[in-house]
């Protein structure tokens, strides 16, 4: 599995994780968040504000989760404002997965497919990034507009 984040501000490092890896809320608080992308987050950010957008993923909704990301005073999309099942609202899922996929579509060994990953990853350009968050943001608002502020999800 691989972790990036995107956004107009700049793109983060790639995160590999072991296949046989669980990913629960201690894996990703620690791992994920605190040594991998927030770090790299706030260094691209600096002094501007930012939201973290995530998915329904069980690691991501956990109480443990919300708790760290509220101590580290992380702004996110809560979940219940979140529209079910809409991965066009996410960058990474309709755009950057698919971009990232033509470029290392190889047949390679774990370690040369890592390094392809690592080499496509650097050769998406900011623009993309920028374009690809930029839809993303119109997409939600267009949402939220359409959806008000009161909605019930069955």
């Amino acid at each position: 599995m691989v972790s990036i984040g995107v956004s107009r501000m700049g793109k983060t490092s790639i995160i590999f994780v072991e296949p046989s890896t669980k990913i629960n809320s201690q894996y990703y608080c620690d791992k994920l968040l605190g040594q991998g992308l927030l770090p790299d987050v706030c260094a691209r950010c600096g002094r501007y504000k930012w939201t973290l957008q995530q998915d329904g993923a069980p690691s991501h909704t956990a109480r443990d989760t919300v708790r760290y990301l509220q101590r580290n005073n992380v702004s996110v999309i809560e979940p219940d404002m979140w529209p079910p099942n809409s991965p066009d609202l996410n960058p990474v899922d309709y755009a950057v997965w698919g971009a990232l996929q033509q470029l290392v579509y190889i047949e390679a060994s774990v370690v040369e497919m890592k390094q392809a990953i690592v080499n496509a990853w650097q050769e998406l350009s900011q623009s993309f990034m920028t374009e690809a968050s930029t839809n993303g943001i119109v997409a939600l608002s267009a949402w939220y507009i359409r959806m008000g502020p009161y909605r019930t999800f069955v």
